[in-house]
């Protein structure tokens, strides 16, 4: 199922939804909808993209320290 059709599929549900329940029952029926929606979609949550965010920037000073290493030792290799 490609994104717009998911949204529209989401939107038929909903109103669906909004058709044939009380009005006490439309929010639980949404959310219910929106979460198994959701679940379809590979997204992360804020707490693992934080995490990942503080991983990559750990990687990249290490890499950077790594990468000034290596030219240290290139040029008494040199010299």
């Amino acid at each position: 199922m490609t994104k717009p059709n998911f949204f529209e599929d989401m939107q038929a549900k909903i109103q669906e939804a909004i058709d044939k329940s009380p009005a006490k029952d439309v929010q639980k029926n949404v959310k219910a909808m929106m979460t198994q929606g959701f679940s379809r979609l590979d997204l992360v949550t804020r707490e693992e993209f934080d995490i990942q965010t503080q991983v990559l920037t750990k990687t990249r000073a290490k890499l950077e320290a790594l990468e000034l290493r290596v030219a240290e030792l290139e040029a008494q290799r040199r010299g």
